[in-house]
């Protein structure tokens, strides 16, 4: 079975999900770029755990974890079925952790508003993979090592969160980023075009922006995961590299996608 691609996705706000942007027609394209994958492991920003716990169910429900947006986002279903083989799998390859099943775990946001997108039959399996988000960088940087495995079983390793993230300080009426914003993201992808890891790891200290664009680790640390995964032949690309409403980044990095198929 070919080695298939690794993707980290920005994704934004939830009406991605239904409205049609740019960003939206480049998850697309992503995705037909791609061979169809046999499961999609998605390392999602919005679910944070103490440990490592993977997503059991068979049947995972779509959690629209949100509030303040209209009845029509609220309106979608993702019927994905889960995987529970996968899970299984999943839990015998990591080593650094143990690995907690939670049958009852469902798709938030940061899963089905990009595969939504992406496969919109909904016929692809689909487990999520939990941020132990008080272990450091490091720790999920080794984590994602650990599944590469599955990338040769045709699984689609997906981070989706967002490298800059700052709810804080967004502003809904600018259409572009801050400059600190802006120059956190340009240094950032310079530092994913030289393979320089290691600096991304130690995101803290990336640019003196860091503070301000990666405030609280979990729409970061899905990024982690994605470059662990780049092979020494595979060169990483990158699409959707934009700033916007002041303090968002959509930057996505593709892993063994060839480059010309991105947009």
């Amino acid at each position: 079975m070919t080695r298939m691609p690794a993707l980290f996705l920005g994704h934004g706000s939830p009406m991605n999900a239904i409205e049609d942007n740019s960003f939206r027609r480049a998850w697309e394209a992503a995705a037909r770029a791609m061979p169809t994958p046999s499961a999609v492991l998605c390392i999602s920003a919005h679910w944070e755990t103490s440990g490592v716990a993977v997503s059991g169910s068979d049947r995972p429900e779509t959690i629209h974890d949100f509030y303040g947006f209209p009845d029509d986002l609220f309106a979608v279903e993702y019927p994905a079925p889960g995987d529970p083989a996968l899970c299984a799998t999943l839990a015998a390859l990591v080593k650094s952790s143990p690995v907690a099943l939670d049958p009852d775990r469902g798709l938030d946001h940061g899963a089905w508003s990009v595969l939504r997108t992406m496969y919109p039959n909904a016929d692809v399996p689909v487990v999520q993979l939990s941020l132990a988000t008080r272990r450091p960088a490091a720790f999920h940087y080794a984590l994602g090592h650990e599944l590469a495995p599955l990338r040769e079983r045709g699984v689609l390793i997906l981070g989706s969160g967002n490298v800059v993230h700052n709810l804080g300080m967004i502003d809904f009426r600018r259409r572009e980023g801050y400059d600190w914003a802006a120059r956190f993201d340009e240094a950032l992808r310079q530092r994913v075009l030289a393979r320089d890891h290691a600096a991304l790891v130690a995101y803290e200290t990336l640019d003196d922006a860091a503070t301000l664009a990666v405030p609280t680790p979990e729409h970061y640390l899905p990024l982690l995961y994605v470059l662990a995964l780049q092979g020494d032949d595979e060169p990483a690309a990158i699409f959707n590299a934009e700033t916007l409403m002041g303090s968002i980044s959509m930057t996505c990095v593709a892993i063994g996608v060839n480059e010309g198929s991105l947009p």
